[in-house]
């Protein structure tokens, strides 16, 4: 007699492991919505502040390596700032063989502000030996023509000498508060030679 043939058996899920599956989804799913947007605005602007120092940092070496005169142009109006070298001609031009030093803006809602007052400028004499530059930073008009300087880049408020040497400055990072966020500050610093400073965060701004 003939052995009856046993029905194969199909392998499938349980409601339990469906459960347990969904439950894992659910789970790594809160995390990446968690990462993307549970960043907080004090670790987003320190990112920002985080930032221009290390490229100032490199812009110093890179000015070293290279034998030029960098500098950090700084548009508060904009909340923009971009890297500039000076020429054969003395004239200030953008870095665009490097696009890590282009233009780069804060994103809303950050500003920042740069204080060059009150700062002690203890290498005064080496940095104007080029008789480039005025006391207030300004190009020398000595040599331009009108309309000629329309056309020129204005100088940097932040200098990098070929010596690696930064002029000090102070830069605050700013976020005024929101809904539901306290305001709060980020301070880059620098004094005589990099690296820079960075302070914060800050309930307020520096007086």
């Amino acid at each position: 007699m003939r052995a009856m043939s046993r029905p194969s058996v199909t392998n499938g899920f349980t409601l339990l492991e469906v459960m347990l599956v969904l439950l894992l989804m659910g789970l790594a799913a809160g995390y990446v919505v968690f990462n993307a947007f549970g960043t907080s605005q004090s670790d987003l602007l320190k990112s920002q502040a985080s930032r221009l120092q290390v490229l100032t940092d490199m812009a110093s070496d890179y000015a070293v390596l290279n034998q030029l005169q960098l500098g950090v142009r700084i548009e508060e109006q904009d909340n923009t700032y971009f890297f500039v070298y000076l020429d054969e001609d003395d004239e200030w031009q953008r870095i665009e063989d490097e696009d890590i030093y282009a233009s780069h803006t804060l994103p809303e809602p950050f500003t920042f502000t740069l204080n060059l007052d009150d700062l002690p400028w203890e290498q005064e004499d080496r940095l104007f030996d080029r008789e480039l530059f005025d006391e207030n930073l300004s190009v020398s008009e000595e040599g331009v023509e009108i309309g000629e300087e329309e056309e020129r880049l204005p100088p940097p408020q932040i200098l990098i000498m070929s010596s690696g040497e930064i002029t000090p400055f102070t830069l605050t990072f700013n976020f005024e508060g929101g809904f539901d966020d306290e305001p709060v500050y980020f301070v880059l610093s620098n004094r005589d030679m990099p690296p820079l400073e960075l302070a914060g965060p800050l309930e307020q701004p520096p007086l």
